[in-house]
């Protein structure tokens, strides 16, 4: 059993954390409540927690604040911040100054559930690494673009959309969209494409699939659709492509 630290302001927001967590069915117990980071500090220096749910905005010592002088005091707790909070640079600091991950309130089952698994799959690779002959790195440890671009390319290119990889990596679309962005260089859409792109030019050349079905494989409901995109990229139509790289 991994015990959990909740920290917030708000005894309702702690209450109904504390509820939420019991509903996820994982093998992770509420151990205590705090109002506020230098509380949290000084019941850590007492008592024992394997993770800690803190709100990043309190009166007293912020989130952001605890988790600096957490890590100055030399404890290794994960830290998951809970904030009301989308804007792009504030969540970006946050996962920048250290957190494992982020939850918006209110924070829902599902949404605490694919955070916390996430957690305790980090926290099972961690005490079972991979042997020398086999060396990988724990999807937990990977930023989330890294994770969305392992998740791209483990879906076939017509099944990848942006709502799904933000399901994946548990956030919001828009956020991911922008870190994506600022991360890769290109937006996600783009990038998606460019790989649809490569797998409709395959598919082209080395198999004798109907161009219509080529578009359906690759999530292009709309066959005049795929064949302006196609041809706005690779300058020429699918079927032009194919007529001068079929194979022989």
């Amino acid at each position: 059993m991994n015990n959990i630290l909740i920290v917030d302001d708000e005894k309702w927001v702690r209450s109904a954390l504390k509820w939420t967590v019991e509903q996820t069915g994982l093998p992770v117990k509420v151990v205590g409540e705090c109002s506020n980071g230098l509380e949290a500090l000084d019941w850590l220096n007492e008592q024992q927690a394997d993770l800690v749910l803190v709100d990043i905005t309190m009166p007293v010592m912020t989130g952001l604040i605890f988790l600096e002088q957490l890590r100055q005091a030399g404890n290794e707790q994960a830290v998951i911040f809970i904030t009301v909070n989308e804007d792009f640079c504030y969540i970006q600091q946050a996962l920048r100054a250290g957190a494992f991950d982020y939850l918006l309130k209110p924070v829902e089952v599902e949404q605490l559930t694919a955070c916390l698994t996430k957690w305790l799959n980090h926290q099972q690779k961690a005490l079972n690494p991979p042997k020398a002959d086999e060396p990988s790195i724990p999807l937990a440890q990977l930023s989330p673009v890294e994770q969305v671009l392992k998740f791209i390319e483990s879906l076939p290119p017509g099944q990848v959309t942006l709502a799904e990889a933000a399901k994946h990596v548990h956030m919001n679309p828009s956020y991911l969209s922008q870190l994506f962005k600022q991360q890769i260089g290109t937006n996600f859409i783009d990038y998606v494409t460019k790989i649809r792109l490569k797998e409709a030019k395959r598919l082209l050349t080395a198999t004798t699939l109907r161009i219509s079905e080529i578009a359906e494989r690759l999530g292009y409901a709309d066959l005049a659709y795929f064949t302006n995109i196609f041809k706005k990229t690779c300058q020429v139509t699918p079927s032009e492509y194919r007529k001068t790289h079929a194979r022989h």
